[in-house]
């Protein structure tokens, strides 16, 4: 193949190491930055990630617990899921909560873009804001065992600052609306319901 440069890193060469439906890792050999030859490895995601915060009209959230086989370990998240790259984000982010909590909403709002773990892998998600809950039947997949729980978005927002919540992609979107009440950056019923709740 032709050398090509991204960045300050040149490429000389790509093979596709590792492919699954869900992902594909490929092994570049490159040139660094300090001029030395060294290969690097790119896990690349076939779905983009998707992230909600459904938030009820009392300042609830709902939270989604399930075993997670990487970690070897529990997790408390948000609901969280997968969509495939040329899906419109939202219908994905409509699925996913229906499929993990029986949830469906009358209102969303994109709330940031987020790079995952960008040194190994180029995942890009997406993260919503949902309300005007509905409860309804959940739809989990057969890799999923999930546990659903209902708290307070300020007791949510303390779990994730003092570690008892450890995903990543959770912290950052409870911490985004958390950011957005405080500004009025959203309507003016969910700012007061947000911080009318005992502060973490």
């Amino acid at each position: 193949m032709t050398e090509r440069r991204r960045g300050p890193w040149i490429i000389h060469g790509e093979k596709i190491a590792y492919d699954t439906p869900w992902m594909t890792v490929t092994d570049y050999q490159v040139t660094c930055p300090d001029g030395s030859p060294s290969s690097y490895g790119v896990m690349s995601p076939k779905n983009l990630a998707i992230g909600i915060v459904p938030l009820f009209d009392n300042g609830d959230v709902m939270l989604v617990g399930q075993y997670r086989f990487a970690l070897d370990a529990y997790s408390w998240e948000l609901p969280e899921g997968g969509g495939p790259k040329g899906d419109i984000p939202l219908a994905s982010a409509k699925r996913e909560l229906k499929e993990e909590t029986g949830l469906s909403a009358d209102h969303w709002q994109e709330i940031l873009g987020l790079d995952l773990s960008n040194s190994i892998t180029d995942e890009c998600a997406h993260a919503f804001l949902a309300w005007g809950l509905t409860q309804g039947e959940a739809e989990p997949e057969g890799t999923e065992d999930i546990t659903i729980q209902r708290v307070p978005f300020q007791t949510a927002l303390k779990m994730a600052m003092m570690g008892d919540i450890r995903d990543a992609f959770t912290l950052v979107m409870l911490a985004k609306v958390d950011y957005m009440a405080r500004r009025g950056d959203l309507p003016e019923a969910l700012c007061q319901v947000i911080l009318a709740q005992p502060q973490a």
